[in-house]
């Protein structure tokens, strides 16, 4: 990797991190959590687990083609600013369908947050050794599936509840915002003199 950009590689696994560490962290007690906080029976929280994946799915695919219209920073910026508001909305709402609501859309923009990171990538760093930083970003996702539930069975074991823990991840997608933000301002060499690694 050149030198001349490790902070934009750190930046990127970050926010990589946090979104899939909120995304399992949400999936992991989705169907528990709607059954505890609103009242959803077991039946309709495991319907609402099963559309999940479709919206895990069909997050990917809508998302890296509205990257492709809008940019890829521009696109992590969109995914991080609907999340801390999902998430904070998460915690406070009590009617079923809102609730779902909001779930589905953070599902959206986790598998979204998979789908674009590839592009953005080479974006930054050019195609010639993509998937050798594919595969350092990746070790994102492997660390954030411990993390996501340790932190929501933490917040949980401690408060009773998960609304501390959503709150938690509402302020981790702010600070991946501002990060997202400084990527798509100052992240991103010009076309013309972007190299590879």
């Amino acid at each position: 990797m050149r030198r001349s950009r490790p902070w934009q590689f750190a930046s990127l696994w970050w926010i990589f991190f946090v979104n899939i560490t909120c995304g399992i962290g949400l999936l992991a007690v989705a169907s528990p959590m709607a059954q505890e906080t609103i009242g959803m029976d077991a039946a309709a929280a495991a319907s609402m687990v099963g559309i999940i994946g479709v919206f895990n799915g069909g997050g990917r695919i809508v998302w890296s083609t509205v990257s492709d219209y809008i940019g890829r920073g521009r696109v992590y910026m969109l995914f991080f600013l609907l999340e801390v508001l999902a998430f904070w909305q998460l915690g406070q709402t009590r009617e079923a369908f809102v609730f779902e609501l909001l779930v589905l859309l953070i599902i959206s923009c986790y598998g979204g947050g998979f789908s674009c990171m590839p592009a953005y990538l080479s974006d930054i760093f050019g195609t010639r050794q993509l998937s050798a930083i594919h595969g350092r970003i990746l070790t994102a996702w492997g660390l954030a599936g411990v993390a996501g539930p340790s932190i929501v069975s933490y917040f949980h074991a401690q408060t009773g509840g998960y609304t501390a823990s959503l709150y938690f991840f509402a302020a981790c997608f702010v600070l991946n915002f501002i990060i997202a933000a400084v990527l798509k301002q100052y992240g991103q060499r010009k076309k013309e003199t972007r190299t590879a690694l």
